[in-house]
């Protein structure tokens, strides 16, 4: 059996592609069942994300067309629309892409972790449908062992790589816990929301939204169990955030140097962390130098994820050294498979004659003959019926010259050389 990786990502289809190749997750298990059952794959999996939509898959040929003819009929594609952005990885390079894959060096943000949650939902949901077998059971239990390994023995997670990521590192850094502090966001675009997602992962204590359209800041509070305010009522609730956020679309600074001086009074000069990651800034500069405030701008943040970004890639560099030393050890586990059929039919050949020669001594047995006389010509005809055609086929060797078949018999037999 061969091993297939092919689909499309981020690096090559734009978006408006990866849309129209997406797989429904409630109807994913149907595909699957449609796939094996077109007879295009024996076995396969199916990771459907915003990034990839990717077909991991086990059949008798790693260039069989079929694959590629049920996944554009399937999403009613033209092939020639599609092909441009098709990849395809046969076998040793389909393992290489899976474990990279699973261990974050494929994603658009390098490390990230959420992939390889995405992949364990991917193989259980083709394990129930009864899409894999022994191939890619053991592929993807040996990626998932990859990944926590690159995971542990590097630190291509252990730093924010982007700029909401970054900003809640550093205000887990000035707080160490984040359960008993008060956020306040300013704002409710994608930066806003992604913060609050990175917040809450942190167990944030309490949440505060303040947008210009109240019903927005309310639709993004509520998933947070958070609350939501007018921009108009910052100056009343600002003394309650022990970590401000800001990213509007704002041409004038929201938050200025007076405001900030009397939530510090009245906070009583306990510290307060704040981001800026709005252009135009959303609070005026004069405010960072306030004591008890540490103000962070978008720019600051920026030399935080260029600087981590290059922690990262080195440490991608050792997983990728990793990989290559896994995906040696899989492959090895796939040729020995090549093997598993004819160790069946030596098996197989081995129980008949034992079968026929315990036959013929059970009816010596039965006819009253001396049972050690019956074990012993038992013990000689099995002898003889097991090296017969070994024996055979190494005097025809010997007689042809053939020292490599002679050498191969010494080793499997281990045989010494007298």
């Amino acid at each position: 059996m061969h091993l297939l990786a092919f689909g499309i990502n981020h690096h090559t289809a734009p978006v408006d592609i990866r849309e129209k190749a997406a797989f429904a997750t409630d109807k994913l298990i149907d595909a699957l069942q449609e796939i094996t059952g077109s007879g295009a794959v024996d076995e396969v999996a199916i990771v459907s994300t915003c990034n990839r939509t990717e077909l991991y898959c086990g059949l008798e040929s790693a260039h069989d067309e079929r694959v590629i003819e049920w996944f554009c009929g399937y999403h009613r594609l033209n092939r020639s629309d599609i092909h441009p952005y098709l990849y395809q990885h046969p076998d040793q390079a389909a393992v290489k892409h899976v474990f990279r894959v699973a261990a974050g060096l494929d994603s658009m943000i390098l490390g990230e972790p959420q992939i390889l949650g995405q992949m364990k939902e991917a193989f259980a949901t083709a394990h129930k449908a009864g899409a894999t077998g022994k191939m890619l059971n053991r592929l993807f239990q040996q990626t998932f062992t990859v990944a926590k390994q690159v995971r542990t023995d590097t630190a291509i997670g252990a730093s924010a790589v982007s700029v909401a990521s970054a900003a809640v590192r550093l205000a887990k850094q000035i707080f160490n816990t984040l359960s008993e502090q008060t956020v306040l966001l300013i704002g409710a675009g994608d930066m806003i929301e992604l913060c609050a997602r990175h917040l809450q992962d942190q167990g944030l204590g309490h949440m505060i939204v303040a947008n210009r359209t109240v019903a927005r800041a309310q639709q993004l509070a509520g998933p947070f169990g958070g609350e939501a305010i007018s921009l108009a009522e910052i100056p009343t609730r600002l003394a309650d955030a022990d970590i401000v956020i800001t990213s509007t679309a704002s041409q004038l600074p929201i938050l200025g140097k007076g405001t900030v001086e009397r939530a510090l009074k009245t906070r009583r000069h306990r510290p307060m962390f704040m981001v800026d990651i709005a252009v135009p800034r959303d609070i005026e500069a004069e405010v960072g130098e306030l004591n008890d405030v540490y103000l962070y701008t978008i720019d600051d943040l920026r030399e935080v994820v260029q600087e981590n970004m290059e922690s990262r890639q080195e440490a991608a560099r050792e997983a990728e050294k990793i990989i290559d030393t896994q995906v040696v050890d899989f492959m090895h586990w796939v040729k020995s498979l090549d093997a598993v059929p004819t160790i069946r039919a030596l098996r197989k050949s081995a129980d008949a004659l034992r079968e026929a020669e315990l036959e013929r001594a059970r009816r010596r047995l039965a006819r009253g003959e001396d049972p050690a006389k019956v074990i012993e010509q038992l013990a000689r005809a099995l002898t003889n019926k097991f090296t017969h055609t070994p024996t055979d086929v190494l005097h025809k060797a010997d007689h042809d010259g053939n020292g490599a078949l002679l050498e191969a018999a010494r080793r499997l037999f281990d045989l010494n050389e007298d």
